[in-house]
C-alpha cells in the first residue's frame, strides 16, 4: 500500500442532494485499506458552479488534509462535553481554497452547520423533506474514538466523492 492511500483514512461519499442539504456516508479506512462504514453525514447544499459559499454550501469534492483544531468555541465546548473520550481537538478539514474552520461535529439538520460536516447514526431522505440525521452525539463519540487511533495530523486525509448526480 502506498503512503497516500495509507493516510487517506476517511472517505465521505455524498449520495443525496436536496434543496437545503446533502446526505452522505462516512467511512474510516483501516491500515489494510479496508473501508468500514462509520456513520451518515449531513452538509449544506450543493452550489453551481461547484464552489463553496461561506455559511450556506458544501465544500467541493476532492482530497483534503486533516488536522486538529485546538482553539475556538467548538474546541472549548467539546473538550468539556466529551471528557470521557479524551477529546484532543476538533477534526478540521484543511486546504479548501479560500475557507477555514471546516469541522466534523454533532448536529441534526442544515441549520446546525455553516459549511461543516455533521455526523449521525440515522438519516432521513432530503428530497421531499429537509435532510435530518439523528443520534449525532453517539455517532460523533464513536467516530472520534475510532478515528484518533489512525489519525496522523497534517498527513491524514479525507477523500470527498460526489455520487449524488449534481
Amino acid at each position: 500500500m502506498n503512503k497516500i492511500s495509507k493516510h487517506c483514512n476517511l472517505e465521505l461519499y455524498r449520495f443525496s442532494s436536496g434543496l437545503n442539504s446533502t446526505l452522505g456516508s462516512l467511512y474510516i479506512i483501516n491500515s489494510l485499506g479496508i473501508k468500514n462504514f462509520c456513520c451518515f453525514t449531513l452538509e449544506d447544499r450543493f452550489h453551481f458552479p461547484d464552489e463553496k459559499v461561506s455559511g450556506s454550501t458544501r465544500i467541493p469534492a476532492g482530497i483534503y488534509k486533516l488536522n486538529y483544531k485546538k482553539e475556538g468555541g467548538f474546541y472549548s465546548r467539546y473538550k468539556t462535553r466529551f471528557k470521557d473520550i479524551h477529546h484532543n481537538g476538533m477534526i478540521e478539514i484543511v486546504g479548501v481554497p479560500n475557507f477555514t474552520d471546516i469541522l466534523l461535529h454533532c448536529g441534526n439538520h442544515d441549520q446546525h452547520t455553516k459549511g461543516c460536516v455533521l455526523l449521525g447514526d440515522t438519516a432521513e431522505q432530503n428530497v421531499t423533506k429537509k435532510g435530518f440525521i439523528g443520534n449525532s452525539t453517539e455517532a460523533y463519540k464513536r467516530f472520534y474514538k475510532e478515528f484518533v487511533n489512525t489519525f496522523v495530523p497534517e498527513v491524514s486525509k479525507i477523500k470527498i466523492i460526489d455520487g449524488d448526480d449534481v
